[in-house]
């Protein structure tokens, strides 16, 4: 702003700087009006962005559920805690009978160091699982040879049994395999113990596979065995791991996991409120004051909006729609009388435990329609709010330059009415230098005249 201070009054006595802002206040209107229609328009479009994001994560909930895959989840129960089963995509409704034999264990034995390891670096050859390995100490101390059979990638943990005193210690050393199962077993041999001595050991468990009996009792018995505990894919998608070994027949049974069905109903619900909770904040007439003061009620944000009033209808009407003569109320999607909807998972459940096809069928039927609504109004591309959102930027992107036109305009027409007045009062004051000149001079001529 060009201040026009060192020109107010200066010979005519106008305040003028207050003329000038008088003037611009005037013309600064028009934009004052544009900067007010750009805020509207901008909580208009802040209002339609945040709608299409929760018209999209409805999509998102709808194409979920339409899935045949989303259909697919199963659990898996163990009639007694000695097994315990995971199902994954791949897994079907079924059962499976069957005994714990045996637990899978590792190897672990203790040996005796021979005597003549006195001094020097003692060498053993390890053998884990049919590979041999040279292990080395670096001196014939306790310490020193159960680091070297720590040392990473071994296929042992080592540690050393005190089986003397603690005044008169006796070392052995116990080894213990990493891995279960029989093909995990070892040997150690020692590698450069004097002649007619020996690495002698003590089996304290040997290496041993997992085993159960599927069917037992039956003319389709069957022993299955596994290096570990666990048994992968023993039924098609489900995973066993056996924790206590006995002769109690244990049943797993495959079941659809109902919970994550009425998951998939109840995310609709969830975002289907979203998406008309937001529509009837934006769209709700509020009470204002005119005027004259007196009340008055002021339409919503979105109220009269032809896109988002559409909106609305579909997935009201697709949260209601019926299959084979029902309604989503009988899945327990239930829609209110104030246009809201709730989830009955109750209902949902019973329904899905007597007719499991139907009630996937009557929810797909809705995530349908939902999904279709949702695509229609929030597309990237050619979705209805998206290409009002679009619209509406650019309005508000071209507002903004014509406003910051008048900045650009009221400065230039300060700086001219600033140089107007400015030419004005230097005006005046050469009249009034003249004048006071005349009058010295008309002063002086009366004064001779009178002489």
């Amino acid at each position: 702003m060009v201040s026009s201070i060192g020109i107010d009054g200066l010979i005519s006595g106008m305040k003028t700087s207050e003329i000038i802002d008088q003037l611009l206040a005037v013309e600064g209107n028009q934009q004052k009006l544009l900067a007010s229609k750009r805020t509207g328009l901008q909580s208009v479009v802040t209002a339609l962005q945040s709608l299409n994001t929760k018209v999209a994560s409805l999509g998102t909930a709808a194409t979920t559920a339409l899935k045949a895959e989303s259909w697919q989840a199963t659990t898996a129960t163990a009639s007694s805690t000695a097994v315990t089963a995971v199902t994954s995509k791949d897994a079907s409704p079924s059962s499976l009978t069957l005994t714990v034999d045996k637990l899978a264990a590792s190897q672990s034995t203790l040996y005796t160091l021979p005597s003549s390891y006195t001094s020097g670096k003692p060498g053993f050859t390890l053998t884990v699982g049919g590979e041999a390995k040279t292990i080395v100490a670096s001196s014939p101390h306790i310490g020193d040879v159960v680091a070297a059979f720590n040392a990473e990638g071994t296929g042992v943990t080592a540690s050393a049994v005190n089986v003397g005193t603690a005044d008169a210690p006796v070392y052995k050393l116990q080894l213990t395999g990493t891995a279960t199962g029989a093909d995990n077993g070892f040997t150690v041999a020692a590698t450069n113990a004097n002649e007619g001595t020996s690495l002698t050991g003590q089996e304290l468990r040997a290496a041993a596979d997992a085993k159960v009996t599927l069917w037992p009792g039956t003319p389709g018995q069957t022993e299955v065995t596994s290096a570990s505990n666990s048994f992968k894919g023993l039924l098609t998608g489900v995973d066993l791991t056996v924790s206590k070994a006995g002769t109690e027949e244990v049943t797993v049974t495959v079941a659809r996991n109902a919970a994550s069905m009425s998951k998939l109903a109840s995310n609709l619900v969830t975002n289907l409120n979203a998406v008309l909770g937001d529509i009837a904040d934006r769209t709700k007439a509020t009470s204002g004051t005119a005027a004259d003061g007196g009340s008055i009620l002021k339409a919503g944000l979105l109220s009269g909006n032809t896109a988002v009033r559409v909106l609305q209808q579909s997935v009201l009407a697709a949260g209601t729609i019926e299959v084979d003569g029902k309604s989503p109320a009988s899945v327990g999607i239930v829609v209110g009388r104030d246009g809201t909807f709730t989830f009955d998972e109750a209902a949902f459940t019973t329904a899905y435990t007597e007719d499991p096809a139907a009630a996937q069928k009557m929810v797909q039927a809705v995530s349908a329609a939902l999904e279709t609504a949702a695509t229609a109004a929030s597309d990237s591309t050619k979705g209805t709010l998206t290409a009002q959102i679009t619209s509406y930027q650019s309005e508000v992107t071209d507002l903004a330059d014509r406003i910051a036109d008048w900045d650009d305009r009221l400065a230039t027409r300060r700086a001219s009415l600033t140089r107007i007045y400015t030419a004005m009062e230097v005006s005046m004051s050469q009249m009034q230098s003249t004048s006071n000149f005349l009058s010295q001079q008309l002063a002086q001529l009366n004064a001779n005249n009178a002489s």
